[in-house]
């Protein structure tokens, strides 16, 4: 009786924890990728946040949470390489935490090599693995530290080309919307030849095959955006028909990119001074995969660079 009454108590335990409901979220990924960002995010969003948590104490938060009675229902713990060793026990933790049937999520932040080496020099912050090295070492020796928790990730945010509002609209998309990250998010970027191809493309487009509306002297001083650039670039048969091709290989292309498991899609288009011609079919590839339901982010990376210069 005293073992049946006791497997009782036990079975109601659980069930108070499943009523109740907490949801805890793992915060993790690469230093430099957004993890503080997001995590602030997730605090607007009533989420109870602590960052750098041993691992080995995440069983024993998780009951402190949950003897507030619902007080604190929406968890979100960063924990990451700053760890050291005790990174390691993050396994077992999420084991146990499994066992006690608290159910958990893992939200992993990621960023391309290039953006990551930006950030650190702009902050001028050494990585955390590379304090007498190369900023690039540290990287490479923590994706490999992170390789097995990115494949157990619920969520993987690239933060490349995002800025904070457009990672805060994911975070909202994902912890308030309630729908899990499947598929990609694509950036498309027009850009300059004359001031480089975008370090993070993925696909890249000339557009320098169309006419130029730079030598229209109506128009030399407006840019893509503006209505009569884009019905002169627009008007010509040889635009659209390379529109209808690009579109038609983006959404060929998009299932097998989200197969072999790529999350972030960057598409760059490029005219000679980034400030006409690209910014106008940007604009058009932006618009058909809005249309069709992608995740999609525009970004005119050149269009106010040297507006005086005669090579648009």
């Amino acid at each position: 009786m005293f073992f049946k009454h006791k497997m009782y108590l036990y079975a109601c335990f659980i069930w108070q924890k499943e009523v109740i409901g907490l949801r805890f979220v793992i915060v993790t990924g690469l230093s430099g990728a957004g993890k503080t960002q997001a995590t602030r995010c997730l605090e607007d969003l009533g989420f109870f946040c602590v960052d750098n948590l041993p691992p080995a104490l995440v069983p024993k938060f998780a009951d402190l949470c949950y003897q507030t009675q619902g007080k604190i229902d929406r968890i979100a713990l960063v924990i990451d390489i700053r760890g050291g060793k005790f990174f390691y026990d993050l396994f077992d933790s999420l084991n146990q935490l499994k066992k006690m049937n608290y159910k958990y999520e893992i939200l992993f932040l990621d960023a391309s090599d290039d953006v990551l080496i930006k950030r650190f020099k702009e902050t001028r912050r050494s990585h955390p693995l590379a304090v007498d090295g190369r900023i690039l070492d540290g990287i490479n020796k923590e994706r490999i530290r992170l390789a097995e928790v990115k494949s157990k990730a619920d969520n993987i945010i690239d933060t490349s080309t995002l800025t904070p509002r457009q990672l805060k609209e994911e975070i909202v998309h994902i912890f308030v919307e309630g729908k899990k990250f499947e598929g990609i998010i694509i950036s498309v970027v027009s850009f300059g030849f004359k001031y480089g191809i975008p370090l993070d493309s993925d696909l890249v487009f000339d557009v320098r095959f169309l006419p130029n509306p730079y030598y229209v002297e109506s128009l030399k001083k407006h840019s893509g955006q503006d209505e009569p650039v884009k019905e002169y670039v627009l008007k010509w048969p040889e635009a659209r028909q390379f529109l209808d091709k690009v579109n038609d290989m983006v959404e060929f292309l998009i299932p097998y990119y989200i197969k072999e498991g790529k999350t972030h899609l960057v598409i760059a288009v490029g005219c000679t001074g980034g400030r006409h011609r690209s910014v106008v079919i940007a604009n058009q590839i932006y618009e058909s995969l809005k249309k069709n339901s992608h995740r999609v982010i525009i970004d005119h990376r050149d269009i106010h660079e040297d507006m005086n210069n005669h090579y648009r």
